[in-house]
């Protein structure tokens, strides 16, 4: 998927690739010669095998937090969204959409039980997620918050978009990954 508005380039993006390189125990070396090009190369450390026991499907789901909270899921990806939307809906939450920060505000608004959390992307049009977080908090002041974004985390703190204090989750993340940082996040 892209953030990036139609017409505005394709791919995951450096920034992206990077965090996940580096998530992942590697390193990329880069070689660029005038008129001929540029070539990333990306290393990634080795793995022998991985072993399941019993039926993986099983493991998942045994493994995989659940609730019954409210959550407001605000991600201006429709694709991203649906697919956020059912894997927190396959652990028993209730989830409602926005697709951005805005709208996210009528929408809460509108619900006659509140969210105990919101799960907003960061980079988004008319309101960033953060910008959103400090109006839901001025409303709600004990829902939970937890940003997401396919940057990287150091460098989305580096250039002031995020608050350190605000738990963050940084994109591309299995579902499972997810039940588990909601899960958390809604019991600290």
């Amino acid at each position: 998927f892209t953030t990036k508005l139609v017409g505005k380039g394709t791919g995951l993006g450096l920034a992206t690739v990077f965090g996940i390189v580096k998530q992942s125990g590697g390193h990329i070396s880069v070689y660029s010669e005038l008129g001929h090009g540029t070539t990333f190369n990306i290393y990634l450390p080795a793995v022998e095998s991985i072993v399941f026991k019993g039926d993986e499907r099983d493991i998942h789901q045994s493994e995989t937090p659940c609730g019954n909270e409210i959550i407001l899921l605000v991600e201006d990806s429709q694709s991203v969204r649906t697919m956020l939307k059912q894997a927190l809906d396959e652990c028993g939450y209730r989830v409602f959409e926005a697709h951005d920060g805005r709208h996210a505000l009528e929408v809460l608004e509108g619900l006659k039980d509140k969210p105990d959390i919101v799960v907003s992307d960061e980079v988004m049009p008319r309101l960033r997620g953060h910008e959103l977080a400090v109006k839901i908090k001025d409303l709600q002041p004990e829902c939970k918050i937890l940003l997401m974004s396919g940057y990287t985390e150091d460098s989305v703190l580096r250039v002031g978009i995020l608050d350190a204090d605000l738990p963050f989750m940084q994109k591309p993340f299995t579902p499972s990954a997810l039940a588990h940082k909601v899960r958390e996040v809604l019991d600290s």
